[in-house]
């Protein structure tokens, strides 16, 4: 097909098909077959040039939730204890586009803390596009009481924190943890896989201070109801620093409900790292009894649900 220089390229001109030419001398049912076959040719160009738009933004799509995870993630430091932390927005109920910043962490971080500040390790995104490493103190306790809220049954804590705009682009609201509905509707089982945020022994991914990403799947079973199961096993090392890392997915074309869901993405938040799964031995020996600790390089995970409960269970902060 001809094509002019400086024409608009068509859905033809990008996605390449052989079209046979019509011949001047055929019956007129030759040419309805003939343009029955170009009618099917360009609608199998457009749906495959679709097809393509959507894969590539639902793509878009994965990298953007890791990106807005990253620059939500960010490194706790207090004297005596270190660890991973990320920041969730509670809408505010009297005004719901206004949200507070919101630090979840593992409770042990901020209980080992000798002293009453930690250090937030985050960046701030500058005009040109880079970022410059920041660090934020944030006072935990007042008179020796916590200024935190833990779940009262899971180690997970909470607390209210002040950022700077610049901080956070695009903050993560509760929306995106995921509860049993979710986990049941998403089908997630043992082998999904997932990413994780962190800090292994305090080590950061760059100079500006950015967390570290790493992947593993879901190593056990069941996994709901998730008030009986508070946690589950995510095949991956944990190390010190990795404790209240964020535990997420991103799945592209799913199976689920019984088909494949092509051009489809799920997303959300599962859960947080606690610590990491050992098997502890007692070995008794002629004097003396002996501990050994082996490391299954699995690491424990609680559940996202626990940490909507917690947000919601919280007062907003005053002005």
């Amino acid at each position: 097909m001809p094509r002019k220089k400086n024409a608009t390229p068509t859905i033809e001109s990008e996605i390449a098909f052989i079209e046979p030419p019509a011949p001047d001398d055929v019956s007129i049912l030759q040419q309805k077959e003939y343009l029955g076959v170009r009618m099917k040719i360009r609608i199998i160009s457009i749906f495959c040039y679709l097809l393509l738009c959507t894969c590539l933004l639902n793509l878009a799509t994965a990298a953007d939730l890791s990106t807005i995870m990253m620059e939500a993630t960010c490194k706790v430091v207090g004297k005596g204890s270190i660890g991973t932390g990320f920041v969730i927005g509670k809408l505010d109920p009297d005004n719901p586009p206004r949200a507070f910043y919101t630090l979840i962490t593992a409770d042990h971080v901020l209980r080992a803390v000798q002293g009453d500040t930690v250090v937030l390790v985050f960046r701030q995104k500058q005009e040109d596009g880079s970022w410059i490493r920041t660090e934020i103190a944030v006072m935990i306790r007042e008179n020796d009481k916590p200024l935190w809220k833990k779940h009262p049954e899971v180690d997970v804590a909470a607390i209210f924190v002040r950022l700077p705009k610049s901080v956070i682009t695009q903050l993560v609201t509760t929306d995106l943890l995921i509860d049993d509905k979710k986990l049941l509707e998403y089908e997630i089982s043992p082998g999904t896989e997932l990413l994780c945020l962190g800090y292994p022994f305090g080590a950061e991914a760059n100079a500006e201070g950015f967390p570290i990403l790493r992947s593993g799947r879901i190593a056990s079973y069941p996994i709901t109801p998730t008030k009986k199961y508070k946690t589950f096993l995510f095949d991956f090392t944990v190390l010190r620093g990795d404790s209240g890392g964020p535990v997420y997915f991103v799945l592209n074309d799913p199976n689920y409900g019984g088909t494949r869901g092509i051009g489809v993405t799920m997303y959300g938040i599962l859960g947080i790292v606690v610590k990491e799964k050992n098997i502890t031995e007692n070995i008794q020996e002629l004097y003396e009894n002996k501990e050994k600790v082996t490391p299954l390089r699995l690491g424990e995970v609680i559940h996202a649900n626990f940490i909507k409960e917690l947000i919601e269970s919280m007062t907003a902060p005053k002005e």
